[in-house]
């Protein structure tokens, strides 16, 4: 084998479409010596590699310069050229980028067997995590007085827990204000907590035939126009038909609406959905919301396993282009796990890859020769998401 194992995981990228993203933003204009598949490049090693800092890509990256012509590197490697890169180079080539993969993705694992529910309809979860950061370096993501941060808001496929859609906004802006960005698609689940209950926003989500099931708050007011029968083995309590009676409520939902009772024996509590779909059984309202914890698992992991705590450079420009190339990569490695039907968790196929980039093995017998360290059935502290 003559390519290292960095070469090997970029040969999964379709280079023509990652062009067609930087014709289109002109990110190589009146660049000579370090265009944007360099910086690409870059950014992804130091994310495979768990680098903390741009002297830390240069070192790393020049102590091998003989290797990074075969990594496809043929920029200078400088702090200067990646940061100048960084601040400069438009963030939304590796924004759309990072769309072609997902789409990529969601294809692979469209049919994945890990989700339980029979269900045609896509299946989203919407939710968002923060980023804390420094007020004094990062003034334009303000979040509280003393305090700066960035919300990341993701929409979740659940079906092999791939982001389908991802904005970034200051840590300010609330939740429930992405869901006038968002394009519903007919038919799809929504799956929300409290935080995005807006009716008007979901009457929108209702018009454009999507349904969505969404966590009530108690103070909701309501008529019961009819109940339905219930098994309370299952855990639900009630099976409701209802319509909203607050004055404000009333007029921006004024269509019916279902209401589903659940206790949840685990952690003692009572849960109340509201949702637009009246067809499916009541016990689907519940299992469809107990997935929801995939996204927090999603947000758990990312944030374990990716550089996106920490930056390398201060400007909106340069967060949203490391945040961006961190999910390619996420979603880069889920493809090869797909494509080369690897059994091995996302976590340890990012641990082989970390230790073994300038390498010359084959990548399918790296990755199905390493014993896992959890395969004598042992107990493992590891996030299963989708056996990551």
């Amino acid at each position: 084998m003559s390519k290292t194992v960095f070469s090997q995981i970029m040969e999964y990228i379709p280079k023509y479409e990652f062009d067609k993203c930087v014709k289109r933003y002109r990110g190589n204009y009146r660049t000579r010596h370090f265009r944007c598949w360099d910086q690409f490049l870059c950014m992804s090693f130091a994310q495979l590699s768990y680098r903390e800092s741009l002297r830390d890509i240069e070192a790393c990256l020049n102590a091998q310069p003989n290797k990074q012509y075969h990594m496809g590197i043929k920029g200078n490697v400088s702090i200067s050229n990646l940061s100048r890169a960084n601040e400069n180079r438009d963030w939304r080539i590796y924004a759309d980028f990072a769309q072609v993969l997902i789409s990529k993705a969601r294809m692979l694992y469209h049919d994945d067997s890990d989700f339980l529910l029979d269900l045609n309809n896509t299946i989203y979860a919407l939710d968002s995590t923060t980023i804390d950061l420094c007020l004094s370096l990062f003034p334009w993501a303000k979040f509280r007085k003393h305090k700066a941060a960035i919300k990341l808001h993701t929409l979740l496929d659940l079906r092999g827990s791939i982001p389908s859609f991802i904005e970034i906004t200051a840590g300010l802006i609330h939740d429930v204000n992405i869901l006038d960005v968002l394009i519903p698609e007919p038919g799809s689940y929504y799956i929300m907590d409290r935080g995005y209950l807006d009716f008007e926003r979901l009457y929108h989500l209702n018009q454009d035939k999507a349904f969505f099931i969404i966590r009530a708050k108690k103070n909701i007011k309501f008529r019961r126009l009819y109940s339905s029968k219930v098994d309370k083995t299952t855990g639900l309590r009630c099976d409701q038909i209802v319509k909203l009676t607050g004055y404000k409520s009333s007029r921006l939902y004024p269509d019916k609406l279902r209401r589903v009772k659940y206790y949840d024996t685990e952690n003692d509590r009572y849960l109340v959905f509201l949702s637009n779909n009246f067809d499916v059984i009541a016990l689907t309202v519940a299992d469809l919301y107990r997935n929801r914890w995939k996204i927090e698992l999603f947000f758990k992991w990312i944030k374990q396993h990716l550089k996106i705590k920490s930056f390398f450079g201060t400007s909106p420009n340069a967060v949203k282009t490391q945040v961006w190339i961190a999910i390619s990569i996420y979603v880069l490695v889920a493809i090869i796990r797909k494509t080369l039907k690897i059994e091995a968790s996302l976590y340890i196929i990012l641990q082989i890859f970390s230790v073994s980039l300038f390498e010359k093995a084959a990548i399918y017998q790296l990755l199905t020769e390493t014993k896992s360290p959890n395969s004598d059935g042992g107990p493992s502290n590891q996030l299963k998401l989708w056996r990551l």
